[in-house]
């Protein structure tokens, strides 16, 4: 198991870049429309859990999973307007993210805690196979 403050951070990456998968404009007909590769660099503006980090998600069928090989539980859906809602989990740990996407790019918000710490922050994601 990795140390408390890299876990945390890697819970708040992986819910800042699935928020940010799941989320997409408003002129898009389907959560579909959003399927595929997307980059997703998350930043902590509050807390400790450390600086930027960049992770990779998939979107199939308006539904976001981690492309990573972790033991963190990510559950979250892209609505048809693009809006995203992700839950991130992993041991004692938890974080939630929200936001919106386009075509390309996207971006919202997330935040998280565990026992001992809490933290919130921002997230940009960039579509990689559009």
């Amino acid at each position: 198991m990795l140390p408390n403050k890299l876990t945390l951070q890697g819970l708040t990456v992986a819910a800042a870049i699935f928020a940010a998968t799941l989320s997409a404009a408003a002129r898009a007909p389907s959560a579909q429309s959003f399927d595929g590769r997307w980059s997703v660099l998350v930043f902590t503006d509050y807390g400790t859990c450390g600086g930027g980090y960049r992770y990779g998600v998939q979107i199939s069928n308006g539904r976001v999973f981690y492309a990573g090989s972790s033991d963190v539980d990510v559950s979250g859906r892209v609505s048809p307007r693009g809006q995203v809602r992700v839950q991130v989990r992993q041991s004692d740990q938890s974080a939630t993210g929200t936001g919106r996407l386009s075509q390309t790019s996207g971006g919202g918000r997330w935040s998280g805690s565990s026992p001992t710490r809490q933290c919130a922050g921002h997230w940009v994601a960039e579509r990689r196979d559009f």
